[in-house]
């Protein structure tokens, strides 16, 4: 046993544990297929969105946890289920009633509303591709439209035809009296209208492969069930794929998880073996409602990496993924310095904790050095001080502290600042709100400039932070809080704020004197 495997024996990181059940899936033996697949699946009716970019981001974290500790090679399949019919227009497209007017069709069919491609689907996998391929993942795109039409599904799809009785055994208590009376686990693709319908089976020949159904004018149709001419209803095609492809690993959504049973039933009707799942809670948006790619609600991945860097994206993804979570703007600069302080923590760290550190598992194993930079939140709040709208000027302050960062030598740091200067423009600007400071506030204030402006350039960070204990101490002994309150809502017009210490060797304490002074003169800072 490597020290690595023994280690992740030990680790409590989630991609290890679910690594390790893979691992006893085979016990180190080479799967019949050569491989071990991992799967993700994406529904392309809307525009891609960070949930989706979320699953093939964590189900990668358990693939390359596999493959540290397993000399078994792996594969990744992320499927696009592009054959489905469009139900409904997503609010985020182009060109609506042109789209609407082809509703009920696969999404391959439908032309797209951009103008970018031959089909809706195809530009929705195009961008699906696009931000993967963008970040560097590791997959093979498939298209269930190609899948089915090239005969991959064939055989299942036959042994489905056979084993028609038993799915429907399956699938019939869950449904309601009237779906019941309909219901057929094969949607045959009209060869008239080109829509996807859900209609009653009314013959099957297993030896010729073929269903009898009606069409909406009452004349009877018989259709292949192979070669592209019918798709299964969406949960009996989860259980056919995981049979087809001899999927080894999925992860999918808490909404996913009580038809789960149905997808392992149909996959073992089908002689399949089902994977090994991973149940996950949905993100939410700020609402506290669960995003969704057809409303586009919640945060894009454009939209956070206006702000934060990639790093900080990932390590909101890798943190407790069975765990509902809010995916909106607030949340980015906690992110950010969280992923910072790990950063941070993961040279010091013995072996066995590094591999239970985001950072090991966001890294594929390799994390780049930290570096001593400041926070994002700190560089939050010199921009919002300064009102900075240009990143120069934040660099102006960062170049003054520590000299030898430039935006050359240190280009994360370069994100951070860019990604500040935005935050502060769009979201905290708008918000600010100060306050004049009591009597008693402005004697403590009085005291912090005096102090200030006797400091000698050399003083450190800890330095100027035990100082504004001690004022604290001195006039809000049974309310330390409230001193820091003060400084927060009066220097920097927000309810939070950074360690004051850093903010001001950062900002200056010519600057934080000035500022202060400004600030007892009754100046509107607002202004």
């Amino acid at each position: 046993m490597t020290i690595l495997k023994e280690l992740a024996l030990q680790s409590n990181a989630w991609p290890f544990q679910e690594a390790l059940a893979l691992v006893e899936r085979y016990k180190d033996k080479l799967p019949a297929k050569g491989y071990v697949l991992f799967e993700t699946g994406y529904g392309p009716s809307g525009l891609p969105h960070i949930g989706t970019f979320m699953e093939v981001f964590r189900t990668t974290l358990v693939r390359h946890a596999f493959q540290s500790i397993s000399d078994i090679p792996t594969r990744l399949f992320c499927v696009s289920d592009d054959m489905d019919g469009l139900r409904k227009v997503p609010d985020n497209v182009p060109n609506q009633e042109m789209v609407r007017a082809h509703l009920g069709k696969p999404l391959t069919a439908i032309p797209d509303p951009f103008g970018t491609h031959e089909s809706y689907g195809a530009h929705m996998n195009a961008r699906l591709c696009g931000f993967l391929d963008h970040y560097g993942f590791e997959y093979e795109f498939l298209s269930s439209t190609d899948q089915y039409r090239k005969g991959v599904y064939d055989e299942k799809l036959i042994e489905a035809l056979k084993q028609y009785d038993k799915i429907m055994d399956v699938m019939l208590p869950t449904l309601g009296e009237e779906r019941r009376a309909t219901y057929s686990p094969f949607m045959p693709i009209s060869p008239k209208t080109g829509d996807v319908l859900q209609v009653s089976v009314i013959a099957r020949d297993v030896s010729k492969g073929t269903i009898t159904y009606r069409e909406e004018g009452g004349e009877e149709v018989t259709v292949p069930v192979t070669g592209g001419h019918c798709k299964l209803q969406w949960k009996p095609d989860f259980g056919m794929r995981w049979a087809a492809l001899d999927v080894d690993f999925e992860m999918y959504g808490k909404d996913h998880q009580p038809s789960a049973p149905l997808y392992n039933g149909i996959c073992h009707i089908l002689g399949g073996r089902g994977p090994h799942q991973y149940v996950y809670e949905m993100f939410l948006d700020e609402e506290g409602k669960k995003i969704s790619k057809s409303k586009g609600n919640g945060v894009s991945i454009e939209q956070w990496l206006r702000y934060g860097p990639p790093e900080s994206l990932s390590y909101y993804m890798f943190q407790s993924p069975r765990k509902a979570k809010r995916l909106s703007f607030d949340v980015i600069p906690r992110a950010v310095d969280d992923y910072q302080t790990f950063l941070e923590k993961f040279q010091k760290e013995e072996k066995l904790q590094q591999l239970n550190n985001p950072v090991w598992h966001i890294h594929g194993g390799t994390p780049p050095p930290s570096e001593n930079i400041p926070g994002f939140n700190l560089l939050l709040n010199v921009a919002g001080v300064a009102q900075a709208e240009d990143p120069k000027v934040l660099w102006g302050y960062i170049a003054r502290y520590m000299p030898s960062l430039s935006p050359q030598t240190h280009p994360f740091l370069d994100k951070l600042v860019h990604g500040a200067v935005n935050y502060y423009h769009d979201f905290i600007k708008p918000t600010k709100k100060y306050r004049l400071p009591t009597d008693i506030e402005t004697q403590a204030l009085n005291d912090l400039a005096s102090y200030l402006e006797q400091l000698p350039d050399t003083a450190t960070p800890e330095v100027i932070q035990t100082e504004i204990y001690e004022i604290g101490k001195k006039y809000f002994a049974e309310n330390l809080k409230g001193w820091f309150s003060t400084l927060y809502e009066t220097l920097l017009g927000q309810p939070q704020g950074p360690r004051m210490g850093s903010f001001i060797a950062l900002y200056g304490k010519a600057e934080t004197v000035q500022l202060i002074r400004r600030v007892l003169a009754k100046e509107d800072l607002a202004a």
